[in-house]
C-alpha cells in the first residue's frame, strides 16, 4: 500500500456513529415487537372462561344492567322505558365500525362503543370520529383477556393501557368499563366478581347487558359485537317504533359523561404508546414478509449451490479444470509471499513449498518493513531457490508488486505467509494454465488450526460456504475472487490489469475482477490444497470479516459496470455480482429476521410450528454442509458444530456485513488490522505449533 494510500486509512477511524443509532433504535425496535405480540397472543387465543362455581348476589343479579360497586355494597341503574342504550364491544373495526357509524347517524342514535386499546392504537382515526359524532367511549380491556383469569398485575395493565390509548388517540379518560366475555349481570360470578370489584374500587362503572327476553319498550342495554349479524341486528333495532329514544349509557342512566379530558402528561404517554404499538405491528407484517424473502433466497442458495456443485463433480470426472485434452504443464513459477511481521510462520511456509513435487521453483519473500525476525528466519533457510527482498512498510499490494517486479517466469503463484502447502499443491494448482484463456486459477484453502470450536466453525464456513462456492462459480464462469493463501496467475495478465491494485482493501477480489474485465477467464481446482491458520479469537475473527466484507463491497462498486459489460467480463458481472449482491450481501442482511421469528414465534404464536420451521432450516443446512464435506474429503464429525454455530458465529457474521454496508453508505475508511499469528496452519497434519503467539498483521 502506497504512503497516500496508508495514511489516509490510518486517519480513518471505524464507524462509531451507526452504533449508537443501533443501540438507541434496537431495543425501541424489539421492545415494540414484544408488545405486539403480547397484545396479539391475548387478542387471538384468550382464555375461555371457566364455568362459575358460586352465583353473584341477589343485589347484581336482580338489579339492572349499570352497576357501580363499593365494596360488598352495590347500586345499579337500568334503562328507562322506551330508551335502548346500543353497546358495541371490540373494535374498533376498520371495516364495520363505519359502517354503524353511518347507520346510527342516518337514524339521529346514539350508542357507547366499548373498545379493546389495542384496536384503538391501531386505529385512533376511528376513536376521534365516533366522539365527534357524539357516542360515548368505553373499555373493553386492552387485548380482551379474561381478567377473572389474569392476575392482578395483568388486570391493572389491561385497564392502564386502554386509559393511556385512549388519552393518547382522542385526549380521553373513560370510567366505563365492560368486562370481556360477560354479558348480563349474572355472569359476573365467581373470579369475574373478585376482578370487577377490584375495577371498581379504580372508579369504573360496570356496565353489562340486560337479558335477550327483555323488550326494547322496556328499556333495556343491548350488547353487539362489531360485525355484519351486529349490523343487521342493529338495523332492526332502530326500526323498532316501540322505541322512542336511543341514546348512550350515562345519558340513559342521567349521569354524568363517562369521557372526560386527559391531562397533557396523560397524552404525551398515550402518543408514545401508539407509537410504541404502531411501530410493533409494522415490524411483525414486515418480518412476515423479511422471512419470506430471507427464507426464499436462503433455500435458493443452497439449492443453487447443491446443483452446481453436482454438475462441478461430473464436469471433472471428465475434464481437467479450465484446460480439458491439453497438455501438462511443467514450466517453471515464481512464488510470490508477502510478509510482514510472519515469523511464527514463515519458515513452515517456505518448507512446505520447497517440499513440492514441482521441481522449478523460485520462491520470493518480500519483507514488508517486518520489525521481527521473519526476513532472517526465510534467509537462514538457505535455499537457492528462496530470495528474500526486504522494503519499507507499505501494505500487502505493493508487496506482491514488488516481487512481480522481481519474478523470473511466466506463470506467478501468490501465496500467504500463514499457509502451509501439500507437495502437490503448486503442481495441481497451475495445470489449469495449460488452456490459454485462462488467466487466473484459485486453489483449495482449508483450514489448519480447527481442533477449537472457533477453528471448526471456519472450517465448516471454508467448506460449506466457500469452496461450495467456488465450485458454483466455476461452472457459472463467474469466480469473484482467487484467495490470497493460494493462487496461480499468468504474469502477462497480471501486468496487463497493472499489477495489484492499492484501491480496495480485498486486493484479492479486486485483482480477480479486473481479470474478468480484462478478458481471462479464473477458474477452480479443488486438488490444489493449502492449509491455513484463521482467527483464533472473535476479535481477530471480527477484524479479518470486517475487512474482508468491506474490501469486496469497494471491489464491487469499483467493478460495477461490469455488469453491462460484453464476453467474460458482462457474463461475470451479471452473474458473480448479482450473486454476491444477493446472497453476501443482502441475505445477511435479512438472514436474522428467520432467528428472530423462530423466537417471536416460540413465545407467542405456536412454539411447535415455530421451532419445527427453524429446525427445518438447520436440517437443510446440515444436509448441504454434510455433502460439502463428502465432495471436499472431509470427515462428517465436524457436523456436531455447526447448530452451535447458528447461536454465536453466524450473529457475528451478520454484524460484520451490517457495519460493513454501513461503513461504506457513510464513506468511512477502514484501516489495516492487527491480528494474532500462532503458527498452527499445519496443526491438522500433526505439526507442532510455537509456543507462543505473536502479533501479526494483515
Amino acid at each position: 500500500m502506497s504512503r497516500s494510500v496508508r495514511a489516509r486509512h490510518k486517519r480513518s477511524r471505524d464507524p462509531r456513529g451507526h452504533w449508537l443509532l443501533l443501540i438507541t433504535v434496537l431495543p425501541v425496535m424489539f421492545a415494540s415487537l414484544l408488545f405486539e405480540g403480547w397484545t396479539n397472543n391475548e387478542v387471538d387465543a384468550s382464555p375461555a372462561r371457566h364455568d362459575c362455581t358460586r352465583p353473584v348476589s341477589k343485589a347484581v343479579s336482580q338489579g339492572g344492567p349499570v352497576l357501580r360497586v363499593n365494596g360488598d355494597k352495590v347500586e345499579s341503574a337500568s334503562m328507562p322505558a322506551r330508551t335502548v342504550a346500543l353497546t358495541f364491544d371490540g373494535g374498533p373495526d376498520p371495516v364495520w365500525t363505519p359502517r354503524l357509524l353511518a347507520l346510527l347517524r342516518k337514524h339521529h342514535a346514539h350508542a357507547t362503543f366499548f373498545l379493546f386499546g389495542v384496536q384503538a392504537s391501531r386505529y385512533p382515526d376511528l376513536v376521534r370520529r365516533i366522539l365527534a359524532e357524539g357516542h360515548e367511549i368505553g373499555s373493553n380491556t386492552y387485548t380482551g383477556a379474561d381478567l377473572g383469569a389474569a392476575s392482578d398485575l395483568r388486570s391493572r395493565m389491561e385497564l392502564s393501557l386502554t386509559q393511556t390509548t385512549l388519552a393518547g388517540s382522542a385526549g380521553v379518560r373513560t370510567t366505563l368499563l365492560r368486562m370481556p366475555q360477560t354479558t348480563s349481570a349474572d355472569t359476573l360470578c365467581g373470579a369475574e366478581w373478585k376482578a370487577a370489584q377490584r375495577a371498581a374500587a379504580d372508579g369504573y362503572l360496570l356496565v353489562t347487558a340486560d337479558r335477550s327476553s327483555r323488550k326494547p319498550a322496556q328499556g333495556v342495554i343491548r350488547q353487539y359485537s362489531q360485525t355484519e349479524i351486529a349490523y343487521k341486528e342493529t338495523e332492526k333495532l332502530l326500526n323498532d317504533r316501540t322505541v322512542d329514544r336511543f341514546t348512550t349509557v350515562t345519558d340513559g342512566v342521567r349521569l354524568p359523561s363517562a369521557d372526560t379530558s386527559a391531562s397533557t402528561v396523560e397524552r404525551a404517554q398515550g402518543t408514545g404508546l401508539i407509537w410504541v404499538a404502531t411501530m410493533g405491528h409494522a415490524f411483525a407484517k414486515a418480518m412476515t414478509w423479511v422471512l419470506a424473502i430471507a427464507g426464499g433466497l436462503g433455500l435458493l442458495r443452497l439449492f443453487l449451490l447443491v446443483l452446481f456443485a453436482r454438475a462441478h463433480v461430473r464436469r471433472l470426472t471428465r475434464f481437467r479444470p479450465g484446460a480439458p485434452w491439453l497438455r501438462e504443464i511443467n514450466d517453471p513459477v515464481t512464488i510470490l509471499i508477502p510478509a510482514y511481521n510472519e515469523e511464527a510462520g514463515i519458515e513452515s511456509t517456505v518448507r512446505s513449498l520447497l517440499a513440492s513435487t514441482h521441481p522449478y521453483l523460485q520462491v520470493i519473500v518480500i519483507d514488508d518493513g517486518s520489525t521481527d525476525q521473519t526476513a532472517d528466519l526465510a534467509t537462514w533457510i538457505n535455499d537457492p531457490r528462496v530470495r528474500v527482498i526486504r522494503q519499507h512498510n507499505a501494505g500487502k499490494a505493493a508487496a506482491l508488486n514488488t516481487g512481480l517486479a522481481n519474478a523470473m517466469y511466466d506463470i506467478v503463484v501468490m501465496v500467504d505467509a500463514d499457509t502451509v502447502f501439500e507437495p502437490d499443491a503448486i503442481y495441481r494448482l497451475i495445470q489449469p494454465l495449460a488452456h490459454p484463456a485462462v488467466g487466473a486459477v484459485s486453489g483449495n484453502t482449508k483450514v489448519g488450526n480447527r481442533r477449537r470450536l472457533l477453528g471448526r466453525w471456519q472450517h465448516l464456513e471454508y467448506v460449506f460456504g466457500f469452496n461450495l462456492d467456488r465450485r458454483m462459480f466455476e461452472v457459472l464462469e463467474c469466480m469473484p475472487t482467487v484467495p490470497g493463501a493460494i493462487g496461480a496467475f499468468r504474469r502477462d495478465a497480471l501486468m496487463g490489469v497493472g499489477g495489484v491494485s492499492e484501491d480496495t482493501l480485498a486486493e484479492d477480489t479486486d485483482l480477480t475482477m479486473a481479470l474478468w474485465r480484462a478478458g481471462w477467464r479464473v477458474v477452480y481446482e479443488e486438488s490444489a490444497v493449502a492449509w491455513t491458520e484463521v482467527p483464533s479469537s472473535l476479535r481477530q475473527l471480527w477484524r479479518q470479516r470486517y475487512r474482508w466484507c468491506y474490501g469486496t463491497l469497494q471491489a464491487m462498486w469499483k467493478h460495477r459496470r461490469a455488469v453491462v459489460e460484453l464476453g467474460p467480463a458482462g457474463r461475470f458481472g451479471r452473474r458473480g455480482l448479482t450473486y454476491l449482491a444477493l446472497f453476501q450481501i443482502a441475505l445477511p442482511l435479512l438472514a436474522p429476521v428467520v432467528d428472530l421469528f423462530a423466537l417471536y414465534g416460540a413465545l407467542f404464536l405456536d412454539p411447535v410450528r415455530s421451532t419445527g420451521v427453524w429446525f427445518g432450516f438447520l436440517a437443510v443446512q446440515l444436509a448441504c454442509a454434510g455433502y460439502a464435506l463428502r465432495l471436499d474429503g472431509e470427515r462428517l464429525r465436524s457436523l456436531w458444530s455447526m447448530p452451535f454455530q447458528l447461536f454465536v458465529y453466524r450473529q457475528l457474521m451478520y454484524l460484520v456485513v451490517l457495519q460493513s454496508v454501513v461503513a461504506i453508505l457513510l464513506g468511512t475508511r477502514l484501516k489495516w488490522q492487527r491480528m494474532h499469528r500462532s503458527g498452527t496452519a499445519a496443526q491438522h497434519l500433526g505439526q507442532p505449533a510455537p509456543a507462543s503467539e505473536l502479533t501479526t498483521s494483515r
